[in-house]
C-alpha cells in the first residue's frame, strides 16, 4: 500500500502531522519505536505547555497517541533505517520491510548518539545498523553487537540463531578497527576484540545515515519555513531541527510540516 504520508517519529511532533493529515483525510503511517518509551514521558508535570498546565509528558504522549488512532492514523513499530526519495514518491526501510509514501516527515527527535570511530569509513563494509537484515552475511562468522534498540535482544538471538558468534559490547567510547573492512573493535577500557561484522543497534539512525544528502545545520536537520529539507517529499518538524527544543515548537512545526507536505500533492 502507498500512503499519502508516512511519519518517522512517535513524539508530539510527528503525532500532531499524523493528526492533522488525517484531519486533511489523508492515509498515514507513523513509523516509530513504541511512543510511550520516548524521553519526554518521563517528565513531570509541565507548567509552560499552552492550555494544559500541570500534563506530564506521559499524558500528553498518550492523548496525542490516542486522538491519532481515533482519527485512523496507522502505526508500524520499527526502526527506520534509511529514506530514499524516489520521483513522485518516498520509500522508507523499517527494519526488514519497506513502505512508500508520497512524502515523509522526519520527526525524529534529538539524536544523542554521536557516530563512533570507524563507523562512517567501515559502513556496508561491516558495520550494519540491523541483523534481520544484514545478519545472512554473518552466518557462521563472529561479530560485535552493541546499541539500546528496543529489539536489541530479539536482533542478537537471531544472529545466534543463523550461527553468528556474538559478543556484546557497550557504545560508548568504543572504536571499530579496519582498513578495506572491519576486523574488530577496541573497547573504552582499551580491550581488542577481533570480529567481521559489527551491528550497532541504536534506538534511531543519525539524519545524515538516515537519508543520504540531507543538509545539516549544527548537528540538526536544516528546514526552511514550509518545514521541507531540500530534498523532495522530505519534511522535518520538532527538536529534529535545531533550537529552542521545545514542546510548544514541535506540535506547531508537526502541523505546519503535514499541511505543506499535503499541499504539494494537490
Amino acid at each position: 500500500m502507498k500512503y499519502d504520508l508516512l511519519v518517522v517519529g512517535g513524539g508530539p511532533a510527528g503525532l500532531t502531522a499524523a493528526i492533522h493529515a488525517r484531519a486533511r483525510d489523508k492515509s498515514v503511517l507513523v513509523i516509530s519505536n513504541k511512543p510511550t518509551a520516548s524521553p519526554l514521558c518521563k517528565a513531570p508535570p509541565m507548567a509552560n505547555y499552552p492550555g494544559l498546565p500541570g500534563v506530564t509528558g506521559l499524558e500528553l504522549v498518550e492523548r496525542l497517541l490516542a486522538q491519532a488512532r481515533d482519527m485512523g492514523a496507522e502505526f508500524k513499530t520499527g526502526r527506520a533505517l534509511s529514506v530514499m526519495p524516489m520521483g513522485s514518491s518516498v520509500m522508507v526501510s523499517v527494519e526488514n520491510d519497506a513502505v512508500e509514501g508520497r512524502a515523509v516527515i522526519l520527526a525524529l527527535g534529538v539524536s544523542r548518539a554521536a557516530p563512533l570511530r570507524g563507523e562512517a569509513e567501515l559502513l556496508g563494509r561491516g558495520v550494519s545498523y540491523c541483523a534481520t537484515c544484514d545478519g545472512m552475511f554473518y552466518r557462521n562468522k563472529s561479530v560485535v553487537c552493541a546499541g539500546d534498540a528496543p529489539n536489541f535482544a530479539e536482533e542478537v538471538e537471531f544472529l545466534r540463531s543463523i550461527g553468528c558468534q556474538v559478543t556484546e559490547a557497550r557504545l560508548p567510547g568504543m572504536e571499530i578497527l579496519g582498513t578495506d573492512r572491519v576486523s574488530g573493535v577496541r573497547t573504552a577500557a582499551g580491550e581488542e576484540i577481533p570480529c567481521d561484522g559489527v551491528f550497532l543497534l541504536r534506538s534511531s539512525i543519525a539524519p545524515a545515515r538516515l537519508a543520504p544528502g540531507l543538509e545539516l545545520e549544527d548537528g540538526y536537520i536544516k528546514a526552511d519555513g514550509r518545514m521541507s529539507t531540500g530534498l523532495p517529499g522530505v519534511f522535518a518538524a520538532g527538536d529534529c531541527t535545531g533550537q529552542p527544543l521545545q514542546l510548544a515548537k514541535a506540535v506547531g512545526q508537526g502541523q505546519a510540516a503535514a499541511h505543506f507536505a499535503i499541499e504539494g500533492m494537490a
